[in-house]
């Protein structure tokens, strides 16, 4: 006599070695909330994953923001804002209402003022989340504005300190992230 199954028999987590396993690429495997980690021991090392920046020549970036007469500043601060808001999702950051601010807020004068101090922050928080101590300062970014349009040579110098943190990786490849 058979004992009756219940169920569906539950496929194996760990393939034999040699075989593909379905948790190749993307996040680890993480135990569901409530069970313990694979091998009953608790999980260990980071919690979060983000995806790594590109690095630029910030003297590159200031001299095409020249040469475009600014059209390239707009660019890059969109890129470097969605790199940011994939660098680290735990922030709430949108690229295209920051280019916004910057594209038409001056009608205001203040908004695109905000905007850049508020990229500092930003950057200082991408240096924490990468293990980093917070180098980057809005006072001097809103003081660069004025100074030869230096902003974005000081911001993209500050950004290329996390991406050397991690021995400047491929852009999109998955970096764990300081808690």
């Amino acid at each position: 006599m058979t004992t009756p199954q219940w169920g569906p028999p539950s496929p194996n987590p760990y393939p034999p070695q040699g075989m593909p396993s379905p948790y190749q690429g993307g996040y680890p495997q993480q135990a569901p909330m409530g069970y313990p980690a694979p091998g009953g021991y608790p999980q260990q090392g980071p919690a979060h994953f983000g995806l790594a920046m590109k690095r630029r020549s910030a003297f590159g970036v200031w001299v095409l923001m020249i040469i475009t007469a600014g059209i390239y500043a707009l660019v890059w601060y969109y890129k470097i804002h969605k790199e940011m808001a994939q660098f680290d999702s735990r922030r709430d950051i949108s690229p295209t209402g920051s280019l916004l601010t910057i594209m038409f807020g001056g009608y205001l004068i203040v908004p695109p003022f905000v905007s850049i101090y508020n990229t500092a922050k930003r950057i200082g928080d991408s240096q924490r989340a990468a293990g980093l101590q917070a180098t980057c300062s809005g006072g001097l970014g809103l003081l660069f504005v004025f100074v030869l349009g230096l902003w974005p040579l000081y911001y993209q110098s500050e950004l290329n300190k996390v991406i050397d943190h991690y021995g400047n990786p491929q852009p999109g490849t998955q970096l764990p992230l300081a808690v």
